[in-house]
């Protein structure tokens, strides 16, 4: 069941949907709070919402997905709903995120970019487990913008889509 309910849509600031937007526009939204654009490696987006007032925001896949960042050499799994609330260089109240560690699958919590930058991003889980790595390790060449607040580049592709965009309000 989700837990994107129908009030959650009708305060949304965006929504938008289909694969296209929805991975450029999670990526952008990454980048604009400070944090590196691959972070989420979700496929088949269907939908991602975000609402300003509380920084919440979500995405939802067709189907879970599991994926390695070579970069780290870690596995990660993705539910068919991603939820959190997100603010610069911070992600709060994480949702259907996994890591493996060992043998065990870790549900992350809490992401975090140094504030001021050291290169290094953190991850928490309500478990006690925290593990940093290089922000480099989670970035990808299709949107680029420094944890520091440098410039975003994008695709023209986003140009094209921006008409399926649904904002309310």
């Amino acid at each position: 069941m989700s837990s994107v309910t129908n009030e959650i849509r009708a305060s949304a600031t965006h929504i938008y949907h289909g694969d296209v937007i929805c991975q450029e526009q999670a990526k952008l939204m990454l980048t604009e709070m400070g944090l590196p654009n691959g972070l989420l490696t979700l496929e088949d987006i269907e939908e991602v919402g975000y609402v300003k007032d509380t920084g919440f925001v979500w995405l939802r896949q067709k189907k879970p997905n599991k994926t390695k960042n070579g970069k780290i050499g870690k596995l990660s799994s993705n539910a068919t709903e991603v939820t959190a609330f997100i603010e610069r260089f911070k992600i709060k109240k994480l949702t259907g995120v996994k890591s493996k560690e060992l043998l065990m699958w870790i549900p992350i919590s809490e992401v975090t970019v140094d504030n001021p930058p050291t290169g290094k991003i953190t991850f928490k889980s309500n478990y006690g487990f925290c593990k940093s790595y290089p922000v480099s390790a989670f970035e990808t060449d299709d949107v680029k913008k420094d944890a520091r607040g440098g410039d975003v580049t994008t695709h023209a592709e986003v140009k094209e889509v921006c008409a399926s965009v649904i904002v309310h309000k």
